[in-house]
């Protein structure tokens, strides 16, 4: 990482956007060298160990550097965007020497500054002498396709690939595609870039793996023609190694920990919830839940919270260190949500206040933030218990894992029509099954069976919401 020493120019270092979080990967930049950005301005996404933020940046100026490209794990604390605060114009220009902006012309022609293209951070936009990496290199000449034409047929002769040639271009690539360019023995300089301004993607790497034993008739007429069998990088054509870190890498880690730490006790109960879908059905018309999502989960939700009201040392945790339960006296109610970046866990502030109107609102809005990707650090600290709804998946049930620091998890399976004995008579109702998971160490059979008891109560008869609210 380059290091400022202008004292017109401010380091922007990556900020702990949770509680005790150590590191962020870069996902996006929004800005790009040369770009003037304001202050609270947004110039980057990353990816925290709980959610994706947005960072702002502080102050006012013309950005000078980023310290990194896109997909790279930076610790907090580390600078990782450079900022002329002066007000002045792009670095580029400020250049005392004549002859930078003559380098500058073959790769950023001056006809197109209104137009910048998306490019990968740390191949940008030459701006000065402080950058680390070259920009994507024109167009190779005739000497230069000799060179990768002589590593093509190394590679395809499966002999060493010889020395990079000094002074030639680095190609265009993300660091998890340089490693799996590594892993598979290609070089870079061979393959042909499929992506936005010329950058390899994985699927360019694995398609030079493929297209290698094309060039077996180049061999030498002494090596007898190979039989028909399996190239040598099909394995790696049917696998694809995905990097554990971010949110998934954060929920491994504390599902894990919750797993071998807590005792997990499950009880199942399958109910009829005939009643409890009719409802639903009611709800939706009625006048006080317009524009509000109503679903099953909803009343599910207000049967849990009151569940838990009627046997509040549910919703508690244990501390280890002081050898004591903590029970607590509001509930924050966690609803698993699957994302393309991994399970998050967002919870609703002091659930047990609201009305059903005002929970019905409050999921709704958690549920579209989880489903944006913007579900913040803080929505997802503090959860007392949690929810998690894999009936949407078609599943009966399941033994869920607590969330690390509480005490119940209560899993929701499929509702679906099934015989069932209603009045003496066996008739198709509405059927689900409820698991709850707890931990052994502060609630024990009793108090477990209570509150899974009065939830499925509630959702056989939703009527009972109004006595025991």
């Amino acid at each position: 990482m380059t290091t400022m020493t202008n004292a017109s120019v401010r380091e922007f270092k990556m900020p702990d956007v949770g509680e005790g979080l150590t590191e962020a990967e870069i996902l996006k930049w929004y800005v790009q060298p040369g770009d003037t950005v304001t202050d609270g301005q947004v110039v980057c996404e990353v990816e925290t160990a709980k959610a994706a933020v947005e960072l702002p940046i502080p102050y006012d100026g013309v950005v000078r550097e980023l310290h990194f490209p896109e997909g790279t794990t930076v610790d907090v604390g580390t600078s990782i965007i450079a900022v002329d605060v002066t007000g002045g114009v792009a670095p580029a220009t400020e250049a005392p020497a004549p002859a930078a902006e003559p380098e500058r012309a073959p790769e950023e022609p001056a006809a197109e500054p209104a137009a910048r293209q998306p490019v990968l951070v740390g191949y940008g936009v030459a701006t000065s002498s402080t950058r680390r990496r070259p920009r994507r290199p024109a167009a190779p000449d005739a000497a230069a396709e000799q060179v990768v034409t002589a590593v093509q047929q190394e590679l395809n002769g499966h002999a060493p690939a010889p020395a990079p040639v000094a002074g030639a271009p680095r190609p265009l690539a993300k660091p998890p595609v340089r490693k799996l360019a590594k892993d598979l023995g290609v070089d870079l300089a061979t393959v042909t870039p499929t992506g936005p301004d010329g950058i390899i993607t994985r699927e360019d790497v694995h398609a030079a793996v493929a297209v290698a034993p094309q060039a077996a008739p180049q061999a030498p007429a002494a090596v007898p023609a190979p039989a028909p069998a399996a190239p040598a990088s099909s394995d790696t054509a049917r696998e694809t190694r995905v990097p554990v870190k971010g949110v998934r890498k954060a929920t491994a880690a504390a599902m894990v920990g919750s797993a071998f730490t807590a005792p997990h006790v499950t009880e199942f109960v399958t109910v009829d919830v005939t009643r409890t879908m009719k409802l639903v059905e009611e709800l939706k018309q009625d006048k006080e839940f317009t524009g509000l999502r109503v679903n099953p989960l909803l009343l599910i939700a207000k049967a849990l919270l009151v569940a838990i009201k009627r046997n509040p040392d549910i919703n508690a945790s244990w501390d280890e260190s002081a050898q004591e339960i903590v029970v607590k006296h509001y509930v924050n109610l966690g609803i698993a949500a699957a994302t393309p970046r991994g399970l998050i866990v967002p919870n609703i502030k002091d659930a047990h206040a609201k009305t059903l109107p005002q929970l019905a609102e409050s999921l709704g809005e958690l549920v579209s933030t989880a489903r944006e990707g913007k579900t913040s650090p803080a929505a997802m600290q503090g959860g007392t218990v949690t929810i998690t709804n894999v009936g949407v998946f078609g599943v009966d049930t399941g033994t869920p894992i607590l969330n690390p620091g509480e005490s119940a998890i209560l899993a929701v399976g499929a509702i679906k029509p099934q015989p069932w004995v209603h009045k003496g008579k066996v008739k198709p109702r509405q059927v689900t099954t409820l698991a709850l998971s707890f931990d052994h160490r502060l609630v024990d059979g009793e108090l477990g069976s209570k509150v899974l008891a009065d939830v499925a109560a509630i959702l056989e008869q939703p009527k009972r919401l109004i006595s025991w609210a």
